[in-house]
């Protein structure tokens, strides 16, 4: 494959990830996180406009570069997403209780959603001091 369809592929897969990953702020099943780091990806070795547009974002940016970086995750951040998961999976299984194998089906995923999240390597906080 040549290096222009090369690149032309991974900006189209980028843009594919980054969709997806707004997608997943809006619906429990589709994590936002991993589709936003494959962007990413994507985009360090297609356009490095977008990529940087990425890593300068004011709301995923941070975590972003430190993934970039070191493949870790604040506690912090960990906890948040937590709190996500556990109350849109909530929301969607008391949505669809009545159904048969929906709610056990959600479970299973928020569970495995919570088990790799957890797993991810911790970086402790920056604390600047002045002296």
């Amino acid at each position: 494959m040549s290096t222009f369809l090369k690149r032309y592929f991974y900006l189209l897969l980028g843009g594919i990830f980054f969709l997806l990953g707004l997608i997943g702020v809006l619906l429990p099943v589709l994590p936002t996180t991993p589709f936003m780091i494959l962007a990413m990806g994507c985009f360090a070795k297609s356009s490095p406009r977008f990529h940087q547009a990425l890593l300068n974002n004011r709301w995923i940016g941070k975590d972003l570069q430190r993934w970039e970086q070191s493949h870790t995750m604040l506690r912090s951040t960990k906890k948040r997403a937590t709190w996500v998961i556990l109350a849109s999976f909530s929301l969607s299984i008391s949505l669809v209780w009545q159904q048969d194998y929906l709610p056990l089906m959600l479970l299973v995923i928020a569970g495995l959603l919570l088990f790799f999240l957890w797993r991810v390597a911790e970086v402790a906080p920056v604390i600047s001091q002045s002296d």
